[in-house]
């Protein structure tokens, strides 16, 4: 089996890591693009003694690491781009948020995960602990909820109040969700794919953002049917079944960018 048929099956997953970092589809697949490039320019420096999967992520880790990679491009003049560079570095991810998305969210292990961010594998759990308590100062938000399974939106709501945020409403179909959206608007949204009357959260979230600007996190069983690049995706997107702590980790991570928002 040749490398790109190795790698392949994990790239829907590194465009999801790359996005949650940066807030942004455009930035997200941005960094994924030029971590293929390398690996096509160079695929005798691609790391050969550890899992495909493994050592993608660690070749995009290089990636988001390299200065020379968040260069302004254009032709802007020079206080325009320093400005630019300024707004960038201010949301670049933390050492601990990664160290979470990657254990949390990507289901790294912690020796994996340090492996990644390289970092000894004793410090992964101080720096996750780090970020978690960075999530304990976040401003709080209020939050609707989209999920007509009783189970998973009561299981959802609880992990929203434990982290001290507001529910707004619990909504299971489409008209349900704008309808509570309009009358008490939210800070954040999280969103099922698939709701109640066949009617689809893709398309309440739509109406949503029409009226007014929020983040949204969706939730699917079917990431990778979202993460095709053949239209516009969720910035952020929880698998089902998740982890309560992917969820936490998707949360706070949303709600950095919603709190850090700089033009791209």
């Amino acid at each position: 089996m040749s490398l790109g048929q190795q790698l392949a099956p994990h790239l829907p997953f590194l465009r999801r890591y790359g996005r949650a970092l940066t807030g942004s589809q455009a930035q997200g697949d941005r960094y994924v693009r030029a971590t293929l490039e390398a690996i096509v320019a160079a695929p005798d420096q691609f790391p050969r003694d550890v899992d495909p999967r493994l050592g993608l992520y660690r070749t995009f880790q290089a990636i988001w690491n390299s200065a020379n990679f968040d260069e302004v491009e254009g032709s802007e003049p020079a206080e325009e781009q320093e400005a630019v560079a300024r707004a960038r570095l201010s949301r670049m991810t933390p050492l601990s948020r990664q160290a979470l998305l990657l254990t949390a969210m990507e289901g790294f292990t912690p020796e994996d995960a340090a492996y990644l961010i390289e970092v000894e594998p004793s410090e992964v759990d101080s720096l996750v602990a780090e970020a978690l308590a960075e999530i304990e100062k976040q401003t709080r938000a209020r939050v609707l909820i989209i999920e007509d399974e009783p189970i998973i939106a009561m299981d959802i709501e609880s992990i929203v109040r434990d982290l001290g945020h507001e529910v707004t409403g619990v909504a299971v179909t489409r008209d349900e969700a704008v309808a509570l959206a309009m009358e008490d608007r939210p800070g954040l949204v999280l969103a099922d794919i698939q709701l109640a009357d066949d009617s689809s959260g893709i398309d309440a979230v739509k109406d949503i953002l029409a009226e007014f600007n929020v983040p949204v996190i969706f939730i699917t069983a079917f990431p990778e049917r979202l993460l095709t690049g053949e239209r516009p995706e969720p910035t952020f997107l929880i698998t089902k079944p998740f982890q309560r702590s992917t969820v936490k980790a998707a949360i706070s991570q949303a709600l950095f960018f919603d709190e850090t928002t700089v033009p791209a």
